[in-house]
């Protein structure tokens, strides 16, 4: 009874938006700290007031109307949580400037570039940042970064780009963390999620739209592999390759003669190449050897671009094969999809094994450990199979 009386309370004296413009001189109390003071002269200002070490002190927050007050109570809120975390507000504001966001993520990037796959995720990185967080975070000293910060970036882009934006918190809260680690900056980190922003936003699986590669019907596979074969150009045999072998069409385009064995018949994708950073070797059936051409040195592209020499095709190059067979509904990724709908739904060939001709990483950790071997000889069963299949020229009916 006494918690809800005070809860009426607080609400009965909060102050409106009216309230702040019109209030004549005095302090006028929101609740939890928050004051409207407001002079002879008819100037506004916001103040907080707390008690630390048990001595009552105040600290400005803004003027009003350029703080508003949606804007001034959640900046108490956020000094509310220094003070509960056993910090004073006034000596925050007082510290000497430390080290800036902007710096401080440069150097996590940095330190974090080693360990990259390749140079596109420190790019990646530093456009985000650039583009979303550093107008607002950028020179700010990363020890003064509040959740109030975290949430004015985030807000914006929340409803309407929520897979860019839950890598914006995570990239903000790693920078806070760096920052942390190194001394720059002590107490909890306010962009973290769990028990925190989590119950300021909405789950971005909840708002995300979730696009997966479109993927040909197995069944009408023979049927669009005797297409793609009667279309002409370099650009239509790579393609038809890349169904055949089930490779990522990057691995297919960046393929050189280095990497092809034709006397065992394979192709080793060295590990830098692979998503998974593990080297691939890729059992090459009759029909794939068909589709190489004539070998050449081993340093030069087996599927050359022909607009430009010494260049590997575009992925773009790849889609338009389609696009030209009326296919456009469909991706070149999405014929992995197809060979693996194929290989579990028709044959018997054990799951780790599909899982090893699409160059998958095994999800479960016990099973990885002991799966050692590549499984060679029965992937060159399985591809066997599925070129036989593509190869039958049939459109099988839906079962």
């Amino acid at each position: 009874m006494f918690e809800w009386w005070v809860g009426w309370w607080v609400t009965k004296m909060a102050l409106s938006a009216r309230k702040a413009q019109t209030a004549g001189p005095g302090r006028w109390s929101d609740g939890r700290g928050l004051i409207l003071s407001v002079k002879d002269s008819g100037r506004r200002s916001w103040l907080f007031r707390y008690t630390f070490d048990g001595r009552r002190r105040e600290i400005g927050i803004g003027a009003f109307p350029e703080v508003a007050l949606a804007e001034a109570r959640e900046k108490a809120a956020d000094l509310r949580r220094i003070v509960s975390a056993g910090r004073d507000p006034l000596q925050e504001r007082d510290r000497p400037r430390g080290l800036a966001f902007r710096e401080a993520a440069a150097q996590l990037i940095e330190h974090k570039r080693p360990g990259w796959r390749n140079a596109k995720h420190a790019a990646q990185w530093s456009s985000t940042l650039a583009t979303y967080v550093y107008p607002r975070l950028g020179d700010r000293s990363v020890d003064a970064v509040t959740a109030h910060d975290v949430l004015e970036v985030l807000r914006p882009i929340w409803p309407t780009k929520p897979e860019t934006a839950s890598r914006v918190r995570q990239r903000i809260e790693a920078v806070i963390d760096y920052a942390t680690t190194i001394g720059a900056r002590s107490g909890e980190n306010p962009a973290r999620w769990r028990g925190h922003l989590a119950n300021l936003l909405p789950k971005p699986t909840s708002i995300r739209h979730v696009r997966h590669h479109a993927a040909p019907d197995w069944r009408e596979a023979p049927a669009l592999y005797a297409a793609i074969l009667s279309a002409r150009g370099i650009a239509a045999r790579a393609l038809a390759f890349t169904m055949l072998t089930a490779a990522r069409s990057g691995e297919v385009r960046g393929m050189t003669w280095g990497e092809v064995d034709l006397d065992s018949g394979l192709w080793i994708v060295p590990a830098e190449r692979i998503k998974a950073k593990r080297e691939h070797r890729i059992p090459l059936v009759p029909e794939a050897l068909a589709l190489l051409g004539e070998p050449r040195e081993p340093g030069k592209l087996v599927f050359e671009s022909s607009v430009k020499p010494g260049r590997p095709l575009s992925d773009m190059t790849l889609a338009a094969v389609l696009k030209r067979m009326d296919r456009g509904d469909l991706t070149v990724h999405g014929f992995r999809s197809t060979f693996r709908d194929w290989a579990g739904e028709t044959t018997a060939h054990p799951r780790e094994v599909i899982e090893h001709a699409l160059a998958h990483q095994l999800k479960d950790k016990a099973e990885a450990a002991y799966a050692r071997g590549d499984l060679l000889r029965k992937r060159r069963a399985l591809m066997g199979d599925w070129a036989a299949y593509l190869t039958s020229g049939e459109l099988v009916g839906a079962t």
